[in-house]
C-alpha cells in the first residue's frame, strides 16, 4: 500500500500535526518567526493533510527535520517460508526425537527390537502438520506471519514514539522551578 504512494502525499496524523506546531513554537520562541507568521503557519499546521503540507510550513527553518513518517514496511524476510515452517513443524521434531530415543533405550534394555510405538507419537501428529502446512502454503501464512510482526512492531515504535511526545509536553508545561 505504501510503496507506490509518495511520501509527501501520505496522509498525516494528529500526533504529526502536533509537532509540527510544537516546531514552530520552538522557532517562535528562538524569534525566528514573528506572532503573525507563526499563527499563520500553526493554523496551516492543524489544517495540514499530508507530510508534505507539514515539511513545507517547517523547511525554511534551521535545523527544523521532517515530520517523521511512518516507516514502510521493512523488507520481507527471503526466508519467511522456512522460519514459518520451524514455528509449525519446531516441536514435532524433538518430541519424535524423544520418543524415539526412549524406544531405542528400551529396545537395548530389552535386549531385543521391540514395537516401534514412536510411530503413534509422531504419525497422527505428523499428518495433522502436513495438512496444516499444505493449507498454509497455499494460503500465504509466511507472509501473513511476516506482515503481521512487522505490524507489531509498528505499533510498538508508535506507542513509543506517543510516550516519548507526551513527556515532552508535560516537561514543557511544568513550570520551571528555580531554587
Amino acid at each position: 500500500m505504501l510503496e507506490g504512494m509518495g511520501r509527501d502525499e501520505m496522509r498525516a496524523a494528529d500526533a504529526d500535526r502536533q509537532t509540527a506546531a510544537d516546531a514552530l513554537r520552538t522557532a517562535l520562541d528562538e524569534g525566528r518567526l514573528d506572532l503573525h507568521e507563526y499563527d499563520d503557519r500553526l493554523q496551516q499546521a492543524y489544517a495540514a493533510k499530508t507530510y508534505g503540507d507539514l515539511d513545507r510550513l517547517l523547511s525554511d527553518l534551521p535545523g527544523s527535520v521532517p515530520v517523521r513518517r511512518p516507516q514502510a514496511p521493512a523488507a520481507r524476510t527471503q526466508h519467511a517460508t522456512g522460519e514459518w515452517l520451524m514455528r509449525v513443524w519446531g516441536s514435532w521434531l524433538p518430541a519424535v526425537s524423544i520418543t524415539t530415543a526412549i524406544w531405542v533405550v528400551s529396545c537395548i534394555a530389552a535386549g531385543e527390537l521391540t514395537y516401534f510405538w514412536p510411530i503413534w507419537v509422531g504419525g497422527p501428529w505428523g499428518v495433522v502438520l502436513l495438512w496444516y502446512t499444505i493449507g498454509g502454503l497455499a494460503s500465504g501464512q509466511p507472509r501473513k506471519m511476516v506482515e503481521e510482526r512487522e505490524r507489531k512492531a509498528l505499533a510498538k515504535q508508535r506507542k513509543r514514539e506517543r510516550k516519548a511526545l507526551e513527556a515532552e509536553v508535560a516537561a514543557r508545561r511544568e513550570p520551571s522551578q528555580e531554587p
